[in-house]
């Protein structure tokens, strides 16, 4: 007899949702990924390294060349200054990064805030090393931070905090502001913070996004993860990393060996040749995925859907209040799917305790044109 270790957890809302997707021949708007390729570039050069013999281990921490890239990027994005070898650790994804840096900080009986809704990940990363998550839902409109409530969570056993900026699902950014009243909270209590900054590059409207790596105060506590896959359009590649301060790396570096040792050698070589050769990739992002979410916006005025366009990542929330308020979000995800050919994701399986009666869907835009043209136009015969 087998006594799981996660007797609640099953197979994923995306996977659930992209086999439906898949078995109906709906459009794919649910899990996170483009239907469209990265840059020819970054292509053709994994393809060179394979070929010039770049096929072994890379070093645990990442190819320094990378390591070296990320730094600088880090320099011009945020003008925060890291050290390569000491605080920049290469991981196969930005989801393996945030478990290792879990197991490296929490012990048993340890407890971790997140914030509701709050991506499917941390909480079985975090049981999985004995600890147990506080949940502190946010804003029912804005999905900002309640710092009373987040004080109110706060106990004597609290390890680490999760931020998630840009916020999957909502769009969500955190200000340099919250950053600071975040820091005062936390400023004599032995807390960690993760900041799941994937979307980093995707933050509309000529608004800066807002990092921890640039707040000194909090960084010096923190785990900042990152997505290749997110920034150049190779969610498949699964590699990211995370910049933490060189104690928090040293004890992160220890989990990490032990998970996959490395990631994956000819990527890292691609990676920082492309990185090298085209820095402005970046900075071109946000007007790149801004002109898909406001075609998609603008696709889907003319629908029974309500919306605020999204202020960051590749997703845009809708509200079906005026459709079919008598389903719930997984009904009418599954309802979408099997009658007007469009797959979603329902927002309440990233919530511990759903709020009454809200009515939100999530559609990715990371899509071609003819994709979210395709997509609209079955979503406003609704």
């Amino acid at each position: 007899m087998i006594t799981s270790k996660l007797p609640n957890v099953g197979i994923t809302i995306f996977t659930q949702m992209s086999q439906l997707a898949a078995q109906t021949g709906a459009i794919n708007l649910s899990q996170g990924f483009p239907d469209f390729d990265g840059p020819q570039a970054l292509r053709d050069a994994v393809g060179r390294h394979i070929a010039s013999g770049h096929n072994q281990y890379s070093p645990m921490t990442g190819l320094p060349v990378l390591r070296q890239q990320i730094a600088a990027k880090i320099a011009r994005s945020y003008g925060a200054h890291v050290d390569a070898d000491s605080e920049v650790t290469v991981t196969p994804g930005a989801t393996q990064a945030i478990f290792c840096a879990i197991q490296a900080v929490i012990h048993s009986g340890d407890e971790v805030i997140v914030f509701d809704p709050a991506y499917d990940s941390y909480e079985p990363s975090v049981e999985l090393a004995g600890g147990r998550c506080v949940h502190v839902q946010l804003g029912l409109k804005d999905f900002s931070i309640d710092f009373q409530k987040l004080a109110e969570a706060i106990t004597p056993r609290t390890r680490m905090i999760i931020l998630n900026t840009p916020h999957n699902p909502s769009g969500a950014l955190i200000s340099r502001a919250e950053l600071d009243q975040l820091a005062a909270l936390i400023r004599d209590r032995d807390i960690y913070v993760i900041s799941d900054e994937v979307y980093e590059h995707l933050v509309f409207d000529g608004v800066p996004h807002v990092s921890v790596l640039a707040h000194e105060e909090l960084y010096q506590r923190a785990f900042v993860v990152s997505s290749f896959g997110k920034t150049y359009h190779v969610t498949g590649w699964k590699t990211g990393y995370v910049v933490a301060p060189p104690a928090l790396s040293a004890e992160l570096r220890k989990v990490h060996q032990y998970v996959s040792f490395c990631g994956v050698t000819p990527l890292q070589y691609a990676l920082a040749d492309y990185m090298a050769e085209h820095p402005e990739h970046v900075e071109e992002l946000p007007d790149f995925y801004q002109a898909k979410r406001d075609l998609f916006c603008d696709l889907l005025t003319p629908s029974r859907f309500s919306f605020t366009r999204v202020a960051g990542t590749y997703f845009q929330l809708v509200d079906y209040s005026q459709i079919r308020p008598d389903l719930n979000d997984v009904e009418m995800a599954l309802w979408m799917t099997r009658e007007h050919g469009v797959a979603s994701i329902p927002i309440s399986v990233f919530y511990q305790t759903p709020p009454v009666g809200q009515r939100l869907v999530r559609l990715c835009f990371a899509k071609r044109e003819e994709t979210l043209r395709e997509a609209a136009a079955k979503l406003c015969v609704i």
